[in-house]
């Protein structure tokens, strides 16, 4: 039995002495390291049989590690770092969670020494990088596949008005249309994705408008769009039933933008063919696969906004979304959200496509309306917020404010000032911008706060602008049987003609003489190069009229067209039907795209691009109209409701209760003589007679 325990004691011991050996190794390999991470070369070969052993293990590991990161590099070249610093100190991190746990107190804060030695000697290695810890064989990193852009536009109107465009772009080096599902949603929204990839879209336009754009007091605006609501979607040449497609994918929309998008059906749906070209890549794209409707009378309002902002990758948490409050961008003059996504370049060589999804909201703020006294404008009276960030996710943040007509500060003054200005093209007109960038900390001074002012120093001026090209509609006629449609379009150029191509959509309810149709310019006939008419069919689809006009140079061009008031029957009036039928805005255009996307210029020029200042696209909308269409009193039918249930009540009722009443036999009361005698014999005890 002594020999058995002298046995244990023995081992023990020999076991006790293999662990301090090894924990002796250990430290010496991890200051080894450290050595090596500081620079200095140890040449004095190691003699401890544990430190080689765990020498040998940590390089083999270091060496599968860089095998690994070299097939990951080769594999993923965008996700390979520029240096091995990181790989580095995972590997450190690595050797030091594989050492074996010291067993006696002494030894456990040896070894949090070391460690905290260790993360000192990494924080000082932060800033400086040695070069024998490069790798030249690793590639550097290509691009990311998606990125993100936002931009707000400030430009103070000749009206004493302010326009502020917000234009927020994704981009994303995806495939939606091959058979393989996208899962992956990084920057580019999810919901609008798998819609896309559903109903195989190559592009998809729709824009919210509530307000009429005034072109004589404010110009051009950066993207236009008409009051109500507008849709137009390119279906892929895939697509073997472009209606049903058409159908489905407005009720999606209209479920995700909470609007009233699935209103459109065929009365109010037509397929251009010349006046909508893609303005994405694909300009020779097959107009059977386009779908244009527009619903004139649609209300925006909150619930459409929220959704718009969900798309954004910040939301309304961070960058200029912040600024979207809805107390504030309701309460204007004009107020318009679109989203637009098609293909563009990838590079200046347009080898390759990226998909592009650019959200845009326009709002013009009134100075009359907005009860202030001062002529002076701020982020935060237009907005009651300010910037104090820009959105994480974007690679560019930025603000623009057009200082064009100031140049040396005597129309109004900006603060806080900043020496970076941009010139852009903008509807074939140079304009310069004070720039400021939200990624540059430095743009929010010391309150971290980014509130611009703008202080007027001129006058107001009255005097209506004098634009290029812009049109206006009417309606003459008296009665409610016939009527004519007025079109003028103005060219107020001094020497140059324009080709303009018109684009007329009319209800089904207004029948067309499509033989009194007559355009003139400077009391002359203009005749059309082009016209393309598509008759209607009652309940089922509307006029289309396309024209290519040329518009002659100072002139005023007219069309008319005279038109006959349908009878629609009861059922299919609206709830108030003495307002009156709106009828969709005139889409005079040019189609002049270019869709290279690489050129370094804001976004709020590069949407309808062009190569030069003296030819440019330029799409404009005229107002809606409102018709009245022959109206019944609807009052009469309360009217015979009351009377009809007045001759029931009275006729049928007294013959009601003639056949179910129940007669009985009265006989006459008795006289006064007898009810005293009677009452007497009652005292008395006497039968009553």
């Amino acid at each position: 039995m002594a020999a058995h325990k002298c046995n244990i004691i023995m081992l023990a011991f020999v076991l006790c002495g293999l662990t301090y050996v090894f924990v002796r190794a250990d430290i010496e390999d991890t200051n080894h390291v450290k050595d090596a991470e500081s620079g200095a070369v140890d040449i004095a070969p190691k003699t401890n049989i544990g430190a080689s052993l765990q020498s040998t293990k940590t390089e083999d590991q270091t060496q599968a590690a860089e095998e690994e990161r070299q097939w990951e590099a080769e594999t993923n070249p965008a996700d390979a770092p520029s240096d091995n610093k990181a790989d580095h100190v995972h590997d450190t991190m690595q050797h030091l969670a594989s050492r074996p746990a010291p067993y006696a107190k002494d030894q456990t804060q040896e070894a949090a020494e070391e460690e905290r030695q260790w993360e000192a000697t990494e924080v000082k290695e932060a800033d400086h990088v040695p070069d024998t810890m490069q790798t030249p064989d690793v590639p550097p990193p290509t691009p990311a596949k998606d990125q993100f852009q936002e931009e707000l536009v400030i430009r103070p109107l000749h009206s004493g008005d302010i326009y502020a465009s917000f234009q927020f772009r994704t981009m994303w080096d995806t495939d939606f249309l091959r058979g393989s599902k996208v899962s992956h949603y990084r920057l580019f929204p999810k919901s609008l994705g798998q819609v896309i990839s559903k109903f195989s879209v190559r592009e998809l336009h729709i824009s919210f408008t509530q307000g009429y754009w005034r072109t004589m007091q404010w110009g051009q605006p950066f993207l236009p769009s008409p009051p109500g609501a507008e849709l137009w979607v390119w279906f892929q040449d895939t697509v073997t039933d472009v209606d049903d497609a058409w159908k489905e994918l407005t009720n999606v929309l209209s479920g995700i933008f909470c609007a009233s998008l699935n209103f459109i059906d065929s009365t109010n749906t037509v397929q251009p063919s010349a006046s909508f070209k893609p303005l994405g890549l694909g300009n020779v794209t097959d107009q059977r696969f386009l779908r244009y409707a527009v619903l004139p009378r649609e209300i925006v309002c909150t619930e459409n906004l929220t959704p718009w902002k969900k798309l954004l990758p910040c939301g309304s948490k961070a960058g200029l979304a912040v600024l979207m409050k809805s107390e504030k961008l309701f309460h204007s003059s004009f107020h318009s959200q679109a989203l637009h996504f098609r293909p563009v370049c990838q590079d200046w060589k347009c080898k390759s496509t990226v998909w592009e999804l650019r959200q845009t909201l326009n709002v013009v703020f009134d100075l009359h309306t907005s009860g202030q006294g001062k002529r002076e404008w701020s982020l935060f009276k237009m907005f009651s917020r300010t910037l104090t960030e820009a959105c994480p996710l974007a690679s560019s943040s930025k603000v623009y404010v057009d200082v064009t007509d100031n140049p040396q500060g005597e129309l109004f003054e900006l603060s806080p000032t900043t020496p970076l200005l941009s010139q852009a093209v903008v509807l074939g007109d140079r304009r310069t911008y004070s720039v400021y960038d939200l990624t540059n900390q430095a743009t929010f001074g010391q309150t971290r706060s980014l509130n611009m002012l703008l202080r007027w120093r001129a006058a107001e001026s009255g005097d209506m602008l004098r634009p290029l090209l812009h049109g206006e509609r009417y309606v003459a006629g008296y009665g409610l049987q016939t009527g004519e449609i007025h079109t003028l379009m103005y060219n107020n150029h001094p020497y140059r003609a324009f080709p303009v191509l018109l684009l007329d959509t009319v209800p089904w309810y207004l029948r067309l003489y499509i033989h009194t149709l007559t355009v003139s310019s400077k009391g002359r006939d203009n005749k059309p190069s082009y016209i393309h008419y598509q008759p209607s069919k009652d309940r089922l689809r509307p006029h289309l009229l396309e024209m290519l006009v040329q518009l002659p140079p100072n002139s005023v061009t007219e069309v008319t067209v005279q038109f006959e008031r349908a009878l629609l029957k009861w059922t299919e009036y609206t709830p108030d039907p003495n307002h009156g039928f709106y009828v969709g805005a005139l889409v005079p255009s040019v189609v002049a795209m270019d869709t290279n996307s690489t050129r370094e210029c804001p976004l709020f020029s590069s949407f309808f691009p062009c190569k030069e200042e003296s030819s440019y696209f330029m799409r404009v909308y005229t107002e809606p109209l409102l018709v009245n269409l022959p109206t019944p009193d609807f009052s009469m039918p309360y009217n015979v409701i009351c009377l009809t249930c007045t001759v029931v009540a009275v006729g049928y009722g007294s013959l009601y209760n003639l056949l179910t009443r129940t007669f009985q036999v009265e006989e006459p009361s008795p006289g006064l003589a007898k009810r005293l005698a009677n009452i007497i014999r009652r005292l008395r005890g006497v039968p009553l007679l």
